[in-house]
């Protein structure tokens, strides 16, 4: 059986054997305990691994593009010693969040969040997380619902501090046209540091992803711009922004000065000996960093 045009995977065969082959991996990595819970949206229901104390400050955890929520297996025990952490599949992304609705753009997707905070009874005083895609995803929701966070995360986010550069965009490109040849050669410039602590590590991403590309659907992802000089200025909610040395999305250096200059009360930090794979390679540095920011 067939599934609709925004929905991410081929058919409906295509999605259990993906599920079966995503809980295994869950089972393997996922280091904590935790509930899995499918809460109901308007775009449909959405899959989120619950950790931590009951209780405990809520901390929303957004993966990147292409990823789901146990991208945070590296961070996840840490983070959840002292915060009810909420990791989530983000709709119309791999995962087990069922999309019922096309996402067309950024607003459709804040619209999503939003509802997905209510599902999840989480009134206010919510600290939100994203790396990458999540990273730009967090920020647009600081700037719409600042009256909601408590604090926000930006880890690497793509744009929303810097236009993507160019050397990003061409290896993209080459991913997209020749993806046998594009993809590793991507990779190898986007996570060299993660290369070069587990060179084992290319290997099993790279057959990850090949066995993805068979089973899903051409779909289009809203791109994040950059925010501009004057919502930076306003934006209210406590940040912190994190960006690894070797970052190539765009110049590390680069984006902490911008927001240095227009937006004083970000807190911008470069972490060393990372780039794009920051909270895998130098997981242990991004935890404690985000720990003292939320505990401060």
């Amino acid at each position: 059986m067939s599934v609709p045009a925004y929905y991410p995977y081929r058919s409906l065969a295509v999605r259990d054997e993906y599920f079966a082959h995503y809980d295994s991996l869950a089972a393997r990595d996922w280091p904590v305990v935790s509930e899995e819970r499918m809460v109901p949206t308007s775009g449909g229901a959405t899959f989120v691994r619950i950790s931590g104390p009951s209780g405990a400050p809520p901390l929303v955890l957004l993966p990147g593009a292409g990823a789901t929520s146990l991208m945070w297996a590296p961070n996840v025990r840490s983070l959840s010693q002292a915060y009810r952490t909420f990791a989530v599949d983000q709709m119309g992304e791999l995962g087990r969040s069922t999309c019922t609705q096309p996402v067309r753009n950024l607003d459709d997707l804040v619209r999503w969040l939003d509802e997905l905070f209510d599902g999840l009874e989480l009134s206010g005083g919510i600290n939100l997380a994203g790396l990458s895609y999540g990273g730009a995803l967090t920020a647009q929701y600081a700037l719409r619902f600042p009256k909601r966070l408590r604090k926000a995360i930006l880890l690497a986010p793509g744009a929303t501090v810097l236009r993507l550069g160019a050397g990003f965009v061409i290896h993209l490109v080459l991913a997209a046209v020749a993806s046998r040849r594009g993809l590793p050669l991507l990779f190898r410039w986007l996570f060299e540091d993660m290369i070069r602590k587990d060179p084992a590590w290319l290997d099993a991403t790279l057959k990850e992803i090949f066995i993805l590309m068979h089973e899903l659907q051409r779909r289009k992802t809203p791109i994040p711009p950059v925010i501009s000089d004057a919502e930076w200025g306003g934006l209210s909610v406590p940040t912190l922004f994190l960006v690894g040395e070797h970052e190539k999305i765009y110049s590390a250096r680069k984006a902490v000065e911008r927001l240095k200059r227009v937006a004083p009360q970000v807190r911008s930090t470069i972490v060393p000996g990372a780039g794009h794979d920051l909270t895998f390679v130098q997981a242990d540095v991004v935890n404690r960093l985000i720990i003292e920011f939320l505990d401060g």
